[in-house]
């Protein structure tokens, strides 16, 4: 790690930042359950919002620089995956779904005969 994002990820600003966040999310805390007595959907309303502006504080500090960073990166990664077709996945659920109800016949089976095993064993 190089001086320069050690220096920025403890400089007083970003320090300063996160103690805004905390702040905002205790507030969210705090004020969904002093107004309790206030309807459900304006309590969420309040939360949703405290919430987002935490989090639009927290993406001016480095590590929500580097968060963000991260979301596009598997954002582009997601974009270049294969999905299966939708034969493929209805023939891929049916093998699992044969596979499973034999292995379910099987251990039936298991059960039974161990079953008759122990009742002869123990009479």
């Amino acid at each position: 790690m190089s001086t320069s994002t050690e220096q920025s990820q403890s400089s007083p600003a970003n320090a300063l930042l996160w103690v805004l966040v905390a702040i905002l999310v205790a507030a969210a805390v705090v004020g969904n359950a002093y107004f309790d007595d206030q309807p459900l959907l304006y309590r969420v309303i309040g939360v949703v919002v405290l919430g987002c502006l935490a989090a639009l504080v927290a993406s001016f500090t480095v590590r929500g620089r580097a968060f963000i960073t991260l979301l596009q990166d598997a954002r582009s990664e997601v974009r270049r995956v294969v999905w299966p077709t939708k034969q493929e996945t209805a023939q891929t659920t049916g093998i699992v779904v044969v596979v499973v109800a034999l292995m379910a016949v099987l251990l039936w089976l298991l059960d039974m005969a161990l079953g008759s095993i122990i009742s002869g064993i123990i009479g």
